[in-house]
């Protein structure tokens, strides 16, 4: 089905770039004005949670506002999404993030280390161990709320104020340990862009683990029966 002269898949396509795009322009911009202010973590996590409050909202209806590879790997296992969708969501996710921190930089070159500083990392001192434990936990309550606010039905139709609010918290939470990711393509669209790719590891397992872990305690055992793949 044709609308627009866009097809009906490829709309998905674009609002997940488009999401995912944002995400990483506000975010890194986010970080440089607020990054060295006191109280700034606040607004920085608060700017990432709008993101989400504005971007799932106006995604949700076309394409479920996945913005995140561990999101839609998530709904992958729980048989909520074809393997060639998913594929097609995270290589959007991926180029939308790459194109997000790309511009970033060019909005502010006058801050040439503002994609680096931008960049989910390790706190000084913090073991990689740590930053598993913390990037695991933090997207597992991410993807509960997405699973419990905007695939169960019986829940109030406030599914993206959730997550947004829940993303807003998970970084006041691990913010200073991990960057508060939650999102492999919100830590590796900033990441090819400096060359960084050390933690490819932490920042693609740890929230894919979490998002698992929730996707399937949900899918398995709290939704309502006819919302079960």
């Amino acid at each position: 089905m044709i609308h627009g002269g866009v097809g009906t898949e490829m709309k998905k396509y674009i609002v997940e770039f488009v999401g995912t795009f944002a995400l990483c322009f506000v975010g890194i911009l986010a970080i440089a004005h607020l990054g060295e202010v006191p109280g700034g973590l606040l607004g920085i996590a608060l700017a990432h949670g709008l993101v989400i409050v504005a971007f799932g909202t106006s995604a949700g209806a076309i394409s479920g506002g996945h913005l995140n590879p561990s999101v839609t790997l998530g709904f992958l296992v729980t048989k909520r999404i074809s393997l060639a969708d998913a594929g097609l969501y995270i290589v959007s996710q991926l180029f939308g993030a790459v194109a997000g921190a790309f511009f970033a930089g060019a909005a502010l070159p006058s801050r040439p280390d503002i994609v680096k500083n931008g960049t989910p990392a390790l706190g000084g001192g913090i073991p990689m161990s740590a930053g598993f434990i913390a990037e695991i936990i933090a997207t597992f309550f991410l993807v509960w709320v997405i699973f419990g606010t905007a695939v169960e039905e019986r829940s109030p139709k406030v599914g993206a104020l959730m997550i947004g609010l829940t993303v807003t918290l998970d970084i006041l939470a691990i913010g200073p340990i991990t960057g508060a990711a939650m999102n492999p393509a919100r830590w590796m669209g900033p990441a090819l862009i400096t060359g960084n790719l050390g933690d490819f590891v932490l920042y693609w397992v740890g929230p894919t683990v979490g998002a698992i872990l929730a996707a399937v305690l949900w899918n398995g055992v709290l939704l309502s029966p006819d919302k079960e793949a």
